[in-house]
């Protein structure tokens, strides 16, 4: 309990401080582990014991970020993927051994197993600096993201190279084929075993685990989220979403893999169901608390004394590393088709040691390849990397606009499709908002339906419409549905709903116009009293009006009086709704109203016709109480 207070107390304090002089939040996470660390404060003495559960963070970034790229989308970035991404890994990789080589003691075997994790980045902290920044799905992001993507693939091979270079011997009894390969349990950043085998046994395991992972997400997900969304309990869907998530992340962790890399794959055999964007919204909060838990505990884990007595030798690597991955990925970039300025930008985006980092270093340590002192000072070089990428980012925006990044590819990736943002989101796909939906199309307008009734969901797509599920009065729904790109909202709601909600909307997307649906004049009169900018439709007026105008043509009424009717009824009704609002009673305006024994004559009417005398005794009203409305301006004979 008493590192839970000291965890939030520092968040409180130090984040919002940081993030007030421009520094960021990422820096501010990475600062409060530093003070409640060990090292400073001491109030927190055992950093480990967060990181088990701040690694989940990581998991849900993946989780969130694979429900954003479609499977043709993520096909579309493999030349990215398989080509800089790998590249990356294996020059970064070869060029910091050599740098190691020349500034320190350390063999080739030590320096190559400490040089490949110092050309892992970290995917945590890119992302988030990515998304603060709004470049996530730019084609700059995008490209960062590959690299990050492979990465991610390559740790078990990364992995197995360090048991392979491992001078411990192996236990006794192994079986001959992993003769030279040391079977030990590591504790990796998920703080879990993981067993080294061949690789050609672990890629086919990394196959099968995938291609299960495919099957499941693909045949298995979207039935169970349709049965869950019928029962309309928020609470059990908000579980699901987070059982779906742990549940691809152990299923990989158990078969030796990344637990990143198996949400990463169930996010994106969803990125096209229409529960994606409530499976967003539930998970968001949690992501993003549980990803500020993983660089506090980042920052607790810095040793200062580490720091102190080898201060030198690590600024001296620090610099090493920045410098030769910002040169190595800018030119790598380059050569892929990145303008010179954004390529060089890429590089210091990349350019810090990743969280995979402490994994490797961890496993070389047990391999006796690395000393324990060794270990702890790599580990300070990779924090204080990850320390100063905010700095070295935000020092490289001031050469350039960072709306630039949106589109500098020179190559053809700079044509890449990308999901246009909604034009138009309708909150309500039921017979409303199907006929606010036609309208919109057959004017070339893009929509986004949000409705929590799965079965209509499964019928309107069935046409091609794009409706997701979940509760589109959430603000929360809306911003995963687009609503920061999107033009307008209409709350299609069935039924008396409930006028608060406009509020939250309204702060959270100022620039966002709204049209709403409302149930009767009631409805609309507290609608328009709280927020008389919102255009408000009443659901049954026009139809009303429609089935009158109906019904007089039936009489055999001229058209043009039923015109001119018609736009007396909508001015009278005008007049009286501006009466009630301003006075507050439901009754004013009652004078505006047609009653019996009233007629309306249109200007130039012409004769009406007199369907006879009234019989006085038949309940009519008396002739001689009638009252004759004229209407037109007087004429002089």
């Amino acid at each position: 309990m008493r590192d839970t207070v000291a965890y939030f107390a520092a968040v409180v304090v130090i984040v919002p401080l940081f993030s007030r002089f421009g520094l960021g939040a990422v820096l501010g996470y990475l600062a409060a582990g530093i003070v409640i660390g060990p090292s400073l404060l001491g109030l927190v003495q055992d950093p480990e014991s967060a990181s088990g559960l701040a690694e989940f963070g990581i998991v849900l970034l993946l989780f969130v970020i694979g429900l954003e790229l479609k499977p043709s989308r993520l096909w579309s970035l493999r030349r990215d993927i398989f080509g800089l991404g790998a590249s990356q890994v294996v020059v970064c990789g070869l060029a910091l051994t050599a740098v190691l080589m020349a500034l320190t003691s350390l063999s080739w075997q030590a320096a190559l197993v400490v040089g490949l994790p110092l050309g892992l980045s970290s995917t945590a902290l890119v992302m988030q600096l990515l998304a603060e920044k709004d470049i996530t799905n730019t084609p700059f992001g995008t490209r960062s993201f590959s690299m990050l993507l492979f990465q991610d693939l390559a740790i078990v091979p990364l992995l197995t190279i360090v048991a392979a270079l491992s001078r411990v011997p192996p236990p006794p009894g192994l079986p001959p084929a992993l003769d030279g390969l040391q079977t030990q349990a590591l504790r990796i950043i998920e703080f879990t075993p993981l067993t080294i085998v061949p690789g050609w046994l672990q890629g086919l395991v990394t196959v099968v685990a995938l291609g299960l992972l495919v099957l499941i997400g693909r045949y298995g997900l979207n039935p169970a989220f349709r049965l869950i969304g019928q029962l309309r309990v928020r609470e059990a869907f908000a579980a699901a979403a987070l059982l779906t998530v742990l549940g691809a992340a152990l299923l990989m962790q158990s078969l030796g893999l990344s637990m990143a890399l198996g949400a990463f794959v169930a996010g994106v055999m969803l990125a096209e169901s229409p529960y994606r964007h409530a499976l967003e919204a539930d998970i968001e909060p949690f992501r993003g608390l549980l990803l500020g838990l993983f660089f506090v505990s980042v920052g607790m884990t810095l040793d200062l004394n580490v720091v102190r007595d080898q201060f030198g030798l690590i600024v001296l690597l620090v610099i090493a590393v920045l410098a030769t991955k910002t040169i190595v990925i800018g030119l790598l970039a380059r050569a892929f088709g990145t303008g010179w300025l954004r390529a060089f930008q890429m590089g210091l985006l990349l350019a810090q040691g990743g969280e995979f980092g402490f994994v490797l270093f961890a496993a070389a340590q047990q391999g006796a390849l690395i000393s324990g002192t060794a270990a702890q000072l790599f580990g300070a070089v990779v924090t204080l990397s990850m320390v100063l990428t905010p700095l070295l980012v935000r020092l490289a925006s001031r050469f350039n606009p960072a709306e630039v990044a949106r589109t500098d590819l020179d190559g053809p990736e700079a044509a890449a499709p990308q999901d246009a943002a909604a034009r138009v989101l309708l909150v309500g796909g039921g017979r409303f908002g199907q006929g606010v939906a036609q309208m919109l199309l057959a004017r070339g307008v893009e929509v986004i339906a949000i409705d929590n009734d799965p079965e209509l969901i499964d019928v309107s797509r069935l046409f091609g419409n794009r409706v997701y599920f979940g509760d589109g009065r959430r603000v929360d729904i809306l911003r995963a549905a687009g609503a920061e790109n999107a033009q307008a909202v209409v709350l299609a709601i069935d039924g008396k709903w409930d006028v608060g909600i406009i509020q939250p909307i309204r702060d959270a997307f100022p620039d966002l116009k709204i049209v709403a649906r409302t149930y009767d004049r009631i409805h609309l009169l507290d609608l328009l009293r709280l927020h008389p900018e919102v255009t408000a439709v009443r659901e049954v007026f026009d139809s009303g009006v429609a089935a009158g105008r109906a019904t007089l043509e039936e009489l055999g009424t001229p058209p043009e009086t039923i015109a001119a009717i018609e736009a007396e009824f909508r001015r009278r009704d005008g007049e009286r709704l501006e009466l009630q609002l301003c006075s507050g009673d439901q009754l004013s305006g009652a004078e505006r109203l047609f009653r019996p024994g009233v007629a309306f004559i249109p200007e130039a009417m012409g004769e009406i016709p007199f369907a006879g005398p009234i019989d006085a005794d038949d309940g009519a009203p008396s002739p001689q109480a009638d009252l004759l409305v004229l209407q037109g301006e007087p004429v002089r004979a």
